[in-house]
């Protein structure tokens, strides 16, 4: 395959020339072999695809909220080809039985996937690292409203086995003795189901407890000489003491793009961990991802059923879908001038690529996968959850605008494609990008 004259990131016109899985050439005017198939990509962009390390694809144990085969079409529809799935599934993912039953079920996918495996009390580190590992990762650090939270000295046990096998750990910040509260006390004499007022879980669960979590976290992954990941990072306090201390961290599209403004219109819909912050924080915190201070977007997908956000705030799950938006959203940004192509090329492709030890993938040159995602930058699509592939349903996104892909390609072949006569999805598979290392 020959993708002709599209334009790259940085605004280079290039020639691509795919051969099985791989980018074989990078140039100018290159020539049309006998039997290949051109594409022209004339005025489009070509992008490498997301990488996006953070999805809950919710099986096993929750299919009514996702699948991996509903997931991954999303991804593919929004221009992402890698997907790093988090451990807190039925059962969570704590070892080589329940890594196995994962990965089964991840065979799936559209698009290529890593499993990150968690830590709990009882989890059994030698048979998780035996098999095909991304990272430890969702870690919960002293969250006590989660299933998978953990106390500080297992915390510390599981860095130092992560970093003695150079195996990354992703961590989710949030010290719940720093919660709010009053806030519980404030709200005590009205029942859960009554009570709509979004804006107080952001109160309850303060950037404070953030801050506190992510000061610990790098403290003992210094000590360990650890290769440490802040998870959806919602401060910049956060972002900054991630930076100092040399870890690396990423923010998700909910927390870059919305703030507690936006929760009288979302109501439970924008129940997430962490929460939604200020408005100022919020534009502080764009300002870090756009100055490079960040290094990736993830989305933190986190669907969950209509009926199950339909409640009080105190009784709705936590979480929203992102995958499929986060690509579109971030070119809309950099088609009014927020951004620019290459700042999103590297937080959604090139950077998580370096952070997680994925040579083969995040860039358009030689030698990489094609895993590629073409867009015409001048078309916009109103996005409606309606429209989305998610078993969700519905976006906290809804109404906003986007850039999606005309079609994702993974290794070569064709996962998804868009043009007047509709949608297709391809039939092939993605696979474990651990897998054979």
């Amino acid at each position: 395959m020959l993708i002709r004259d599209a334009t790259l990131a940085d605004g280079r016109r290039r020639d691509v020339r795919i051969e099985g899985e791989r980018i074989a050439a990078v140039g100018h005017g290159l020539s049309t072999a006998t039997d290949e198939t051109v594409i022209d990509a004339d005025g489009k962009l070509l992008l490498p695809g997301m990488i996006d390390s953070h999805v809950h694809f919710r099986q096993p144990g929750f299919p009514e909220k996702e699948t991996w085969a509903s997931g991954s079409r999303a991804a593919a529809a929004g221009g992402v080809t890698t997907v790093v799935d988090q451990p807190n599934t039925q059962p969570p993912t704590v070892d080589g039985e329940s890594f196995a039953e994962k990965q089964e079920l991840a065979a799936d996918s559209l698009v290529d996937f890593g499993i990150n495996g968690g830590v709990t009390p009882d989890w059994s580190p030698r048979e998780l690292f035996e098999r095909p590992l991304l990272a430890l990762g969702e870690v919960f650090l002293a969250d006590s409203t989660g299933e998978m939270g953990i106390d500080a000295d297992l915390f510390a046990a599981a860095v130092e086995r992560a970093t003695e096998r150079d195996v990354p750990v992703t961590v989710h910040a949030e010290d719940a003795s720093e919660f709010d509260e009053s806030v519980l006390s404030s709200t005590e004499t009205t029942s859960a189901k009554e009570h709509a007022d979004a804006d107080v879980w952001s109160a309850f669960r303060t950037a404070e407890a953030e801050l506190a979590a992510v000061e610990r976290a790098c403290e003992v992954g210094r000590e360990a000489g650890a290769r440490l990941h802040i998870a959806h990072t919602s401060t910049p306090e956060g972002i900054d003491r991630a930076d100092e201390s040399g870890m690396t961290c990423e923010v998700t599209p909910h927390h870059l793009l919305l703030s507690r403004d936006d929760l009288d219109e979302l109501g439970t819909q924008g129940r997430m961990n962490p929460p939604l912050r200020s408005e100022e924080r919020r534009e502080t915190v764009y300002q870090r991802v756009a100055d490079g201070v960040v290094e990736m977007v993830a989305t933190d997908h986190a669907p969950h059923t209509l009926a199950e956000k339909d409640t009080g705030i105190w009784d709705a799950p936590s979480g929203v879908p992102g995958v499929e938006t986060a690509l579109p959203l971030l070119l809309a940004e950099a088609r009014a001038g927020k951004l620019s192509y290459e700042r999103v090329r590297d937080l959604t492709a090139a950077n998580p690529a370096r952070v997680f030890d994925l040579p083969r993938k995040g860039g358009i040159e030689a030698g990489k996968d094609a895993d590629l995602a073409l867009f015409d930058p001048d078309e916009t699509r109103e996005i409606r959850g309606a429209d989305l592939h998610s078993k969700a349903g519905w976006t906290p996104f809804e109404g906003r605008e986007g850039v999606f892909p005309e079609w994702t390609m993974v290794r070569g072949e064709m996962v998804y494609e868009r043009d007047e006569n509709g949608e297709r999805f391809g039939d092939v598979r993605g696979a474990n990008v651990r897998s054979g290392e």
